[in-house]
């Protein structure tokens, strides 16, 4: 029996906007391979995206139909909103082949008999899990298709949350408080980075005492010491020393949904330029969030932090946030809103945000982020936890 995280009206919302947005685009049918993007139609979910799957949408289709590896099949049944028949599996001489199989082949007859092997068909180009070869083997195996990126559109559906996924997001933000505490309490001189991310990593698993924790997107990144100015880096074996920034940047998840929170914190007593740093990013980050209503674009709201950071002679080109939710690795994020100069799309009620302003400089970083939510009031933080610099 099918695991029940949506009920069957929110699929067919998820759906009917899908196929809306295929028809506009003139598609016969849509190939899905982002895991995300799987799970946000199909419901299914598991660690199988390392080999090829899809889930196909057809116009003229009820449900998708889920295209997946044999010893998977049985996940798609556990997991998924799908009947028996929308559920096709290869065997398993596909995988790694030596005999020139592909999981394309068996797709190309899956499209076959939903009889939209010679129609306009929609692929994610740039989709992690869609590779050059799936490409031109699709492409051969079926000569009078008509292909087209169709990348983000199943991104773009995402973007407006349900209540359902909102209140799995303020789970995951309950998560990410507790996480976010664990990791500030176990920084301290002479602890090793490794057991900072592990007591992290324990409360992220643990949950909270109403509910547990799904394995995140992204791994904890915690970039300390000269390192601060590199947002990106994760944990090493090296021990905390006294004059040590640290960065914490975690997300707590919750059946794939994910609340992004990040702080930092200082071993000993932060030096001036640090302190000052942190005043500007936290001031700015107060104004960001008070920029924020339905109505107002993705760059009107990075213009009220640029205008703050401006005024203390700072400047930043990277953008400050992005939509996000729902995701597994190697991201949260929606790749779909960006909070930049040039983003003119205009912000709706229940869009989600990670706003993300840090500062990183040669020799010091300070990164506070927050997500959150807009709603008719503005914008509303998922979690709730101090805006500042903490001491070790």
């Amino acid at each position: 029996m099918s695991q029940a995280i949506f009920d069957g009206a929110e699929y067919e919302r998820r759906i009917a906007e899908t196929k809306a947005r295929m028809r506009d685009h003139g598609l016969d049918a849509l190939i899905v391979s982002d895991p995300a993007n799987m799970n946000y139609l199909s419901g299914y979910d598991g660690w199988s995206f390392y080999v090829h799957q899809a889930v196909v949408v057809t116009l003229d289709r009820d449900e998708p139909v889920w295209v997946g590896r044999g010893q998977d099949a049985n996940g798609a049944r556990a997991t998924a909103w799908l009947s028996e028949e929308s559920i096709r599996s290869y065997s398993d001489d596909h995988v790694h082949s030596p005999y020139d199989l592909h999981p394309m082949d068996f797709l190309a007859g899956v499209l076959s008999d939903l009889d939209v092997d010679d129609g306009r068909l929609g692929v994610e180009m740039d989709a992690y899990y869609f590779t050059a070869k799936s490409y031109t083997r699709l492409r051969e195996n079926l000569p009078e298709a008509e292909f087209d990126d169709a990348t983000l559109l199943v991104n773009w559906v995402r973007v407006t949350k349900s209540e359902r996924e909102l209140a799995l997001m303020e789970e995951a933000a309950r998560i990410s408080e507790e996480a976010m505490v664990a990791g500030l309490d176990a920084i301290e001189e002479g602890v090793a980075e490794y057991e900072a991310a592990a007591a992290i990593y324990d409360t992220l698993v643990r949950g909270t005492d109403d509910y547990g924790g799904d394995y995140p997107a992204i791994v904890p990144l915690m970039p300390s010491g000269d390192h601060t100015g590199t947002p990106h880096l994760t944990w090493t074996d090296r021990r905390f020393e006294r004059g040590d920034p640290v960065i914490i940047e975690l997300s707590g998840c919750r059946h794939r949904y994910h609340s992004p929170l990040a702080r930092t914190t200082f071993v000993g007593d932060p030096p001036e330029k640090l302190a000052r740093t942190a005043e500007v990013v936290v001031e700015g980050v107060n104004a960001t969030l008070d920029a924020v209503e339905p109505g107002i674009t993705a760059e009107e709201v990075e213009g009220a932090w640029r205008e703050i950071i401006a005024r203390h002679g700072v400047e930043k080109e990277e953008r400050i946030g992005y939509s996000m939710g729902l995701g597994y690795p190697p991201d949260w994020g929606e790749h779909t809103v960006s909070l930049r100069p040039g983003d003119e799309t205009v912000l709706e009620e229940n869009m989600t945000f990670h706003v993300i302003p840090g500062i990183w400089q040669d020799d010091v970083g300070f990164e506070l982020s927050e997500t959150f939510r807009v709603t008719a009031n503005g914008a509303e933080t998922l979690a709730d936890f101090p805006r500042k610099l903490f001491g070790a």
